[in-house]
């Protein structure tokens, strides 16, 4: 069973900035996860990815910002991209952005 795709959104957010996100449903968990999704969504500026979250295989849920990588506390979807728009306008802020 092949995984579905439920999101894949490229948002133009300045002349040298975007958000895109990419969600997948699969039929089971990518370990160490233990939800049915797939994700992976980045914030990138100036060509360099400043925000990033996945789950790949073996890592689990996790958050990259800078050169840190943190675990992320998946709950449900919507309040991944909730968490995930929250950051990209943080960062913003923090970057003279706003």
């Amino acid at each position: 069973m092949k995984a579905v795709p439920l999101i894949r959104r490229r948002v133009v957010l300045a002349t040298d900035a975007f958000a895109e996100a990419v969600v997948w449903r699969v039929h089971e968990p990518v370990p160490p996860s233990s939800h049915l999704f797939k994700y992976r969504l980045a914030y990138v500026v100036g060509g360099e990815c400043v925000l990033r979250y996945d789950n790949e295989r073996g890592k689990g849920d996790h958050r990259h910002a800078g050169g840190t990588e943190k675990v992320y506390a998946f709950t449900t979807a919507d309040q991944l991209i909730a968490d995930f728009e929250a950051d990209v306008m943080r960062w913003n802020r923090e970057h003279g952005r706003a």
